[in-house]
C-alpha cells in the first residue's frame, strides 16, 4: 500500500499542500487507504454533514416538520452563497433549508437549521455514533465570531476587513484554523465512518436516506468530483476557509462499488482560488478508489 499514499503524498506536494486523506470500501472487509487518517482536521464546511443527519433524524422522529415555513431573517443573512446572501428577508420551509445547507453550503441556512435541531443533538447523535474525536461546537455565525476576536476586530468589521487582517496575521492564533481548537473538528477516519453510517448502516433509516439523496444534488464539482467522469455518482460536501480546502462524501461506480472518502487540505495560500489544489482532492480519490476497486476484483 505504501506506493498507492506514496502517489498521493507526491499529489498534494504538486500542488503546494499538505494533505489528510481517508477511503474506505463500503463493501465489508474490502479495504481502505490512510494518509494520516487519525490526525486532526478542521472541518469548516464538512461539519454540516453531522448537522444534515441531526435534522433528519428529527423529521424521522416527528420533532421537526420539513414543511415548516421560516422567516430567515437579517440575524442570519451576513454574506455568501444562498439564503445568506439575500438582501431581503427569505420565507423557506425547513426541508428546503436543508437542502441548501448541503447541496449550495448555505451558511444562513446551516445556522438556522441548527438553532432549530441544537448543537446538544449533534454531538449527541456523534458521540451514539462513537466518533469521539468530531466536535460541532455551534454554527457559522460562532466559528466567523471567534476569528473576528482572535484576529483583534469587532464582527461589525466585516469579512473584507477580515481578509485583510489574515494577510498580516499569525494564522497559528486564530482558532477556526486550528484542528485541535476549531469548533468544528474531526478526523478522516471519523468522517469516513459517519458517511459509511449514512451509506451502509443497518437498518436502513429514512434519515440517512434524506441525506443521502440531498448530497447526491450537491452542485460544486470541481474537488471530489473533478477525479470521476459521469458515470460515477458522486455525492459530497465541501469545506473551505482560509489555507483550508476539504470534502467529504460517497464515490459509487459503476459496478455499484461505493467508497466513502474524506479528503483534508492546508495550503500556504490564502488566494481564494486554487484550482491545482482543488483538484488534487479529486486526483488523490480517485487513485486510492481506483487501488482498492482493483484489489476486490483482484480478490
Amino acid at each position: 500500500m505504501n506506493h498507492i499514499t506514496d502517489q498521493i503524498r507526491a499529489i498534494f506536494a504538486e500542488a503546494n499542500v499538505t494533505g489528510l486523506l481517508h477511503v474506505r470500501a463500503l463493501a465489508p472487509g474490502s479495504g481502505e487507504i490512510s494518509v494520516g487518517a487519525d490526525r486532526p482536521v478542521v472541518l469548516a464546511s464538512v461539519f454540516k454533514i453531522p448537522v444534515a443527519l441531526a435534522f433528519a433524524r428529527a423529521v424521522q422522529e416527528g420533532r421537526v416538520d420539513p414543511l415548516e415555513r421560516v422567516i430567515l431573517g437579517s440575524k442570519y443573512r451576513v454574506g455568501g452563497i444562498g439564503a445568506g446572501g439575500c438582501r431581503q428577508d427569505l420565507e423557506m420551509s425547513l426541508g428546503d433549508l436543508a437542502m441548501f445547507m448541503l447541496t449550495l453550503s448555505d451558511n444562513a441556512a446551516t445556522d438556522l437549521i441548527l438553532e432549530r435541531v441544537g448543537v446538544d443533538a449533534v454531538n449527541a447523535l456523534l458521540s451514539e455514533l462513537d466518533l469521539v474525536e468530531t466536535h460541532v461546537g455551534g454554527g457559522c455565525l460562532a466559528l466567523w465570531e471567534t476569528m473576528f476576536e482572535d484576529l483583534g476586530l469587532l464582527p461589525e468589521s466585516g469579512f473584507e476587513v477580515m481578509g485583510e487582517a489574515l494577510q498580516k496575521a499569525d494564522l497559528q492564533t486564530v482558532r477556526a484554523l486550528d484542528p485541535r481548537r476549531s469548533l468544528h473538528r474531526s478526523t478522516p477516519r471519523d468522517i469516513t465512518h459517519l458517511l459509511s453510517y449514512i451509506w451502509a448502516g443497518r437498518p436502513d433509516t429514512q434519515a440517512n436516506q434524506m441525506v443521502r439523496s440531498i448530497m447526491e444534488e450537491q452542485v460544486w464539482t470541481h474537488r471530489l468530483s473533478s477525479g470521476f467522469n459521469d458515470s460515477v455518482i458522486v455525492a459530497g460536501k465541501t469545506g473551505t476557509l482560509p489555507t483550508v480546502r476539504n470534502e467529504a462524501g460517497v464515490v459509487t461506480l459503476p459496478d455499484g462499488s461505493s467508497y466513502a472518502v474524506a479528503v483534508f487540505l492546508r495550503s500556504q495560500s490564502l488566494e481564494d482560488r486554487q484550482p491545482k489544489a482543488d483538484a488534487a482532492i479529486g486526483h488523490a480519490a480517485y487513485l486510492a478508489i481506483d487501488n482498492l476497486s482493483k484489489q476486490h476484483v483482484d480478490a
